[in-house]
């Protein structure tokens, strides 16, 4: 490196860093005082319009796929999600919606609900190489060391994260024995708390780095993508992080090693993630929705004691939605998606050949 780009790169690790304000920099032990305004509970006559909607699907025998607006009307609630879809997309980013009575629904009954709520809020995109659109959170044993193991496959705790689409819901279809906490936090202030810390380490995370695409390549593509973690874009900060898939992609042929800063700086971004004045827990109950954005939102999950029955074993119920109406995205993230969804934007796991699937159990 030569002495002037030397010098350029010590008056950037002292540069001051913009502050983003606005309801994505919240913090978690505020927002636990504030639940009336993300906890919401669906009413009677809100409950009955779903469970209509639900048997109007199985009368009619249709199939997961085959369940759009048109199929699923819900009259009534159509401004009141497309009201919680503007909270999660351009609010807090994020929301909880209590109430549905799973407990007395078959799967795919409480699959149908799920999905036909879904289809109000976004367009489903794929979840992995195999087409999912309707994902599975179950322990299926796998190790989460192993290089293609998704976490979501184990019953290990979850680091803090994001996922490929605009809104990332969770339904609660049977929790654990004990543990499996959500937690999330706000990555907006993630990087406030940096950028006034540290402002060295913010600005390391403003450039690019390998991440494994979890062998869910796509002919011509590389089996890894580049992207920043922190993007400001269009007056807010844009957000996407999976340190487990910039770790794993350490050991793929062709990838530059990490260097110290750049440990230092994701040090430094796990442990403001983890931080009790910054992150918000909850608990999920049967029958809870959680919605996420993505852009501005890190989740993460405690690791859970499983029932030994089968039937018990915790099983949440999983969406990947993007919405056509979502933030204004960096191009870093176009760049990243191997498709994009029917609206343009981010569509998470989608390979060429393979078939949408909404499998009713984990595969």
């Amino acid at each position: 490196m030569n002495s002037p780009e030397i010098a350029d790169q010590i008056r950037n690790q002292h540069r001051p860093l913009p502050r983003y304000e606005g309801p994505q920099a919240w913090y978690g032990p505020d927002m636990a005082l504030r639940r009336d305004e993300w906890l919401r509970a669906w009413t009677g006559p809100e409950l009955a319009e779903i469970e209509a909607a639900v048997a109007r699907v199985l009368e009619r025998d249709l199939e997961i796929l085959e369940i759009g607006r048109e199929q699923f009307p819900l009259p009534t609630l159509e401004p009141v999600l497309h009201d919680i879809r503007k909270q999660v997309l351009h609010g807090r980013g994020f929301v909880l919606l209590r109430g549905l009575p799973v407990e007395h629904w078959s799967v795919r009954q409480a699959a149908i609900a799920y999905w036909g709520i879904g289809v109000h809020l976004g367009e489903a995109c794929s979840q992995n190489a195999q087409g999912h659109v309707l994902g599975h959170v179950k322990d299926l044993g796998r190790d989460y060391h192993d290089l293609l193991a998704r976490g979501y496959q184990t019953n290990a705790r979850l680091p803090y994260h994001t996922d490929s689409t605009d809104i990332v819901g969770l339904l609660c279809w049977r929790p654990g024995k004990a543990g499996g906490l959500s937690s999330i936090v706000s990555s907006t202030t993630v990087y406030n708390e940096m950028a006034a810390r540290r402002p060295d380490l913010a600005q390391v995370l403003l450039s690019a780095f390998h991440r494994t695409r979890w062998g869910e390549v796509a002919e011509g593509r590389s089996p890894w993508s580049e992207m920043p973690i922190f993007m400001p874009n269009d007056s807010r900060m844009i957000v996407s992080y999976v340190r487990s898939a910039i770790t794993k992609g350490q050991k793929l042929p062709g990838v530059p090693r990490l260097t110290e800063r750049q440990v230092e700086a994701l040090d430094m971004m796990d442990a403001l993630a983890e931080d009790p004045q910054l992150y918000l827990d909850m608990e999920f109950m049967s029958g809870d929705i959680q919605l996420l954005c993505n852009h501005s939102i890190l989740h993460s999950r405690t690791a859970f004691e499983d029932w030994p029955e089968p039937d018990r074993r915790r099983h949440l119920l999983r969406l990947w939605l993007s919405c056509a109406d979502g933030p204004a995205l960096p191009e870093a993230i176009m760049r990243r998606d191997q498709d994009q969804s029917a609206s343009g934007r981010p569509s998470g796991i989608r390979l060429p050949g393979v078939a949408l699937k909404a499998p009713l159990e984990a595969e």
